[in-house]
């Protein structure tokens, strides 16, 4: 469960809001997209909700802690990719998966569980045992989702996970999501992508100059008639 009350953030220097008011609840169970154009606020966001920023006014609850007043409970529910999938490239796939399942205390039969039965989704097997360095953008990503998951997320967040995956880890990881949300968790994700959003959301948050301006539940409007790129364009021409 993520719940975002009156969240507001600025950055040093600035005499603007990067997002300002955002109010934004997510059940258990729940998909929930973050949508909006480059520099909207979806990146600040997240980074606020994970703990990497620090922000001004508001209450970020995770899983029932507060971000602020209990900072390592609330991170130990968080899985997170960041948008950069910046990961350790000394390290091999499976050390890193390894690496990042000890950090949260992990058993090692669940991290050895985790790590094949990802890899095989992913189709990386034969990538595990070479440093992350030689591999291509696509696989770094994969290990970074394999990273954010080995814990076990109540929460889990992801920046735009889409970017610079192939046609079928694209749909294996829409996927993985929907699955996960459908176990109790909940998910959190920016995209472009909307014809991703719209196959993977319960609902859509939309995101302009820093303001959520809309709140779309997906499974109250009748897919026939309601067309998300032609909202999205509306929203940011008004």
């Amino acid at each position: 469960m993520l719940d975002i009350k009156d969240f507001s953030k600025t950055y040093s220097g600035a005499d603007y809001y990067s997002a300002y008011k955002i109010n934004l609840h997510i059940d258990d169970g729940e998909v929930c997209g973050l949508v909006g154009s480059n520099g909207a606020g979806k990146s600040t966001i997240i980074k606020s909700v994970t703990g990497i920023l620090p922000f001004e006014e508001g209450t970020v609850t995770v899983n029932g802690f507060d971000m602020k007043a209990d900072p390592v409970k609330a991170k130990r529910t968080i899985g997170y990719v960041p948008d950069d999938h910046t990961v350790y490239d000394k390290l091999t796939g499976r050390e890193y998966v390894n690496y990042i399942g000890s950090l949260y205390r992990v058993a090692k039969a669940d991290k050895k569980a985790v790590i094949e039965g990802y890899a095989k989704l992913f189709n990386i097997e034969h990538a595990l045992d070479n440093q992350i360095g030689s591999y291509s953008h696509g696989m770094k990503q994969k290990i970074c989702i394999m990273g954010s998951i080995v814990h076990s997320p109540r929460l889990w967040i992801l920046d735009e996970p889409m970017v610079g995956l192939d046609p079928q880890t694209m749909n294996e990881l829409m996927m993985l999501i929907r699955e996960y949300a459908n176990q109790g968790n909940s998910v959190m994700f920016s995209s472009h992508n909307l014809d991703v959003v719209a196959k993977v959301c319960d609902k859509v948050a939309f995101i302009v100059k820093g303001k959520l301006v809309s709140l779309v539940d997906l499974r109250t409007v009748n897919p026939q008639t309601f067309n998300l790129d032609e909202y999205f364009m509306k929203l940011n021409v008004r």
